[in-house]
């Protein structure tokens, strides 16, 4: 039977009563990202922690109960021209779930877009945290204003730990304004190769570059290359001029007003209903094209200036294998649990982060009970 507490005193005691019996919970969100491996445990689901607490548009910043869904927060911020700096991406498009996605959730997987090239990710916007960890007790780290962050920053260390070091209860943000005018530079028919150093050279200029993509010709009739441009209308018009003069040697840049199709980049879109496994893969973006070359017949494409690539491949191919030891991490998004088991969904850990990751879950849950095995590697199944 779930337990879908409706406070935070109340989940506590459900987890001080789970770690005394030694259960598993399965910590959930709104259960629509379905990342990592399944979880054996009692589900333990936050919906029922909601509501926005405390937002003040004046100082910037937002505080909700985990179990808030996004689009809530979303549209108060809008309501104020405001919104989340990372672009936090919704992965419904791939995994196919009806569900909401709750604030809780984005922060657990530290979810972020193509916007984390100039913002940053989940992390770096969020101030402090409320949280339980697995022995029951009560967390609080950081602040509910930017100024009262101080001292170790829990924070961080819980953006990205996918329920494993604590079930969130509420959670803090800095937000910024929305811009008046968003608009995309677009360069056609460029290689893979070619585009990377494109967006690379876009984001070295001063003219703000918020989003540097690359979707190949197999998507389309035509390769692709977006560099989204935001702010005041004036501004936004005087820096696309002059980006364009600045990539001149890539050839004639075309113009898109309005938001575009960032949405369905920032959500891998292009890959929804598709068979296959779906896998994220952040590298150094000078490695990202080659990297891509490397994984045909694979379907790919590139976000965050080549640094960040979604793959649509057969679930036996080998990817981690065909990245050839480059220097990155390659997570298994969307799989059959088969496949989960065979790859891993998370990249293997060398043997000095597995003890440091091992080291922190030991201590914040002793008894193993949070999502235990969601981010372990398996051993591959021998072919």
């Amino acid at each position: 039977m779930n337990a879908r507490p409706t406070s935070e005193a109340e989940l506590a005691e459900i987890v001080r009563a789970a770690a005394a019996a030694g259960r598993p919970l399965e910590i959930r969100g709104g259960g629509t990202r379905g990342i990592g491996h399944a979880v054996d445990g009692t589900p333990l689901e936050t919906g029922g922690l909601t509501g926005i607490t405390l937002y003040e548009p004046g100082s910037l910043t937002l505080v909700a109960r985990a179990g808030t869904p996004l689009a809530e927060v979303e549209a108060a911020l809008a309501a104020e021209g405001q919104r989340l700096p990372f672009e936090p991406w919704d992965a419904r498009a791939l995994t196919g779930a009806t569900g909401a996605p709750t604030i809780g959730g984005m922060v657990a997987t530290n979810s972020s877009g193509p916007r984390r090239v100039q913002a940053g990710a989940c992390r770096d916007s969020l101030i402090g945290v409320r949280f339980v960890d697995g022995s029951g007790a009560v967390v609080k780290n950081g602040g509910r204003v930017m100024k009262n962050v101080t001292g170790l920053d829990l924070a961080k260390l819980l953006a990205g730990s996918h329920g494993t070091l604590g079930v969130l209860t509420e959670v803090s943000f800095k937000v910024l304004p929305a811009p008046e005018t968003v608009a995309t530079l677009v360069l056609d028919g460029l290689d893979a190769e070619t585009a990377g150093r494109a967006m690379r050279a876009a984001l070295a200029t001063p003219f703000e570059v918020s989003g540097a993509a690359h979707v190949s010709a197999a998507f389309g009739d035509v390769s692709a290359t977006l560099l989204r441009l935001e702010g005041f209308a004036g501004s936004v018009a005087h820096r696309a001029r002059e980006l364009g003069r600045a990539l001149a040697e890539f050839g004639a840049a075309r113009l898109v007003e309005g938001p575009g199709d960032w949405a369905s980049v920032r959500d891998a879109a292009v890959f929804a209903g598709r068979p296959g496994a779906v896998w994220r893969i952040s590298v150094r973006p000078s490695d990202g094209p080659r990297l891509g070359a490397a994984l045909a017949p694979a379907e790919v494409f590139h976000d965050w200036a080549g640094g960040l690539l979604w793959v649509c491949a057969p679930e036996a191919f080998d990817l981690r294998a065909a990245m050839g030891g480059l220097p990155g991490h390659a997570t298994l998004i969307r799989a059959s649990a088969e496949a989960k088991a065979r790859w891993g969904a998370f990249h293997p850990e060398t043997a000095a982060v597995a003890a440091l990751s091992a080291g922190l879950r030991a201590k914040f849950d002793p008894m193993g009970i949070l999502n235990p095995g969601r981010m372990a590697a398996r051993a591959k199944v021998a072919v």
